[in-house]
């Protein structure tokens, strides 16, 4: 594939799961895709994780595309700027931005009300997971708008309709979440007079390295979680998320999604693309239908 080819794009939080199955899919399609993350081969951030942003810049490039790391916290607004600016000066365009950064996994407090929760913990999440958002859109918006067909992919967890009707395990969480949601949608209206969309999209239940850890399982036999958890069997792998940006990315007539919530799910079935197993898992369909209502698990007609 080199439907992008040519295309420029930035993927936020690119370190590990879903940004780098997306980063990874970019490429394939033949993209430049500058990757960011707060780890590196030389330090890491408060996660303590192996996965660095110059093993997905080299991910990208193997795949086909150019793969380029830089070292970016998107708190900090010096740091975002000079990004922006140096994708200005090499390639004097932006054609896709992926706010993907989230953080927050250390600092959620599961089924603990707010009153409970760690207040700084919870504070600190919402930075994280909306203050980079809107700091990384308000530095890249300008160099995205400079020709039409540009296309913003806020990520976040659950699609406005699941989570408009269900509490998402904890307040910060639930609040964090829904929120980028509607980033999402703001920045679809104020970006529609030059062309350009903008979308939020939610993978499923990811199969990201932590997921994995979690389970004490791989890739290669992630079906044995199952033994623990049996929805685990809806599962997807960050490459599934991936395509569905890729797919998005490639699209003419990107313009009809703009403003929508959306799901790696619902997107495989609209592009025709599938998991890497030739899957398409609809995750979002399944909570609703079977894991929710208590039903047995049983994937039959979900993927």
């Amino acid at each position: 594939m080199s439907d992008l080819k040519g295309k420029v794009a930035l993927v936020t939080g690119g370190t590990r799961g879903a940004g780098r199955g997306i980063a990874v899919e970019l490429g394939a399609a033949g993209a430049t895709v500058y990757v960011t993350g707060r780890t590196t081969g030389g330090s890491r951030s408060e996660y303590n994780r192996p996965e660095t942003i110059e093993e997905t810049a080299a991910l990208v490039t193997e795949a086909g595309g150019e793969g380029i790391a830089v070292q970016v916290d998107h708190l900090e607004r010096d740091q975002v700027k000079a990004l922006v600016d140096r994708i200005g000066r090499d390639h004097g365009h932006l054609d896709v931005l992926v706010n993907d950064i989230w953080g927050g996994e250390l600092l959620a407090q599961w089924e603990t009300p707010l009153w409970e929760h760690d207040l700084d913990a919870g504070l600190r999440l919402l930075r994280l997971a909306i203050d980079t958002h809107i700091i990384t859109s308000h530095y890249a918006l300008p160099l995205l708008i400079k020709r039409p067909g540009g296309l913003v992919v806020e990520m976040t967890d659950g699609t406005k309709e699941y989570n408009d009707d269900n509490y998402r395990v904890s307040f910060f969480y639930d609040h964090a979440k829904s929120a980028v949601i509607r980033l999402g949608f703001a920045q679809a209206q104020e970006l529609r007079t030059y062309g350009c969309a903008a979308v939020t999209l939610t993978p499923g239940w990811l199969r990201s390295e932590m997921m994995l850890e979690h389970y004490g399982v791989t890739e290669a036999n992630w079906r044995d979680a199952a033994a623990r958890e049996p929805h685990f069997v809806i599962s997807e792998t960050p490459r599934y998320v991936g395509r569905a940006v890729a797919a998005l990315a490639a699209d003419a007539e990107v313009m009809r999604w703009s403003g929508q919530s959306l799901s790696s799910g619902q997107l495989a079935r609209e592009y025709g693309f599938t998991d890497v197993d030739g899957s398409q898992p609809d995750c979002w369909r399944y909570l609703v239908e079977v894991q929710d209502p208590g039903r047995p698990a049983d994937t039959t007609g979900y993927r």
